[in-house]
């Protein structure tokens, strides 16, 4: 009697049969992986199902703002961590994401006063007292923000294997919307929701039959000198 025969004579019935079945089961796997199974669905294909809960409306507020301008920002968060006295490989982390967002520029009409507002008697002329137009929140558009690369030291992949990284994607957040905040202060955003909010008075009042408005910005002055030519605007006769 050979070996070979004494050592299959030797195995247990139910070993053999749980070595088919992880050949098959393995086998299947790859066919299933590589799409070699044309009449059978896969059954590694993965779905998406969405289990959130409804929308809660929280609160409801009336606005009573202009939205005279908006500009879109991008912005690259180059954001690195480190140990003091350990290399990165070991324990550190660095991030390159791109964060793109936008800031609406507005005038508040809701806090103007009846004294913001003068008529002549013919109501030909009025002149319009406003504040300074004001820049929004910076809102970011989470489909055109994304990660563009991370190197991980090795704990770090190990802390991320075990636990999750929305912590560090919230911090890329903020610190987006934070740089693209003070980018907006350097613009003419301000300005230019401040003229856009001047013509549509202007618009508006001519509209109404007004031949002479004026609009400016800022607080009340404490004397009561001429606007400037800047400030103010005088539509053509119609």
């Amino acid at each position: 009697m050979s070996v070979q025969n004494t050592t299959v004579r030797r195995t247990p019935w139910w070993a053999r049969i749980a070595l088919v079945v992880v050949v098959l089961a393995l086998l299947f796997f790859l066919l299933g992986r590589a799409n070699l199974l044309p009449g059978l669905p896969n059954p590694f294909a993965e779905r998406t199902k969405d289990r959130s809960g409804p929308v809660l409306l929280k609160s409801i507020q009336d606005m009573s703002r202009y939205e005279g301008a908006s500009g879109n920002f991008e912005v690259v968060v180059d954001l690195q961590k480190d140990a003091k006295y350990l290399p990165d490989i070991v324990h550190g982390r660095r991030t390159l994401y791109v964060g793109a967002g936008s800031v609406n520029a507005y005038v508040d009409l809701g806090s103007v006063g009846a004294d913001a507002v003068q008529v002549s008697k013919d109501r030909k002329t009025a002149t319009v007292r406003l504040p300074h137009a004001a820049l929004e929140r910076p809102s970011l558009d989470p489909k055109h923000s994304y990660v563009v690369s991370q190197q991980r030291g090795f704990f770090d992949r190990v802390g991320d294997f075990f636990g999750n990284d929305t912590g560090s994607v919230q911090q890329l957040n903020v610190l987006a919307s934070r740089k693209i905040e003070d980018a907006a202060q350097q613009t003419e955003l301000a300005g230019r929701a401040e003229t856009n909010t001047r013509s549509m008075l202007e618009r508006l009042l001519t509209s109404l039959g007004f031949t002479q408005v004026t609009v400016t910005f800022g607080p009340p002055p404490s004397s009561s000198p001429s606007a400037s030519p800047s400030a103010s605007a005088s539509p053509s006769h119609t």
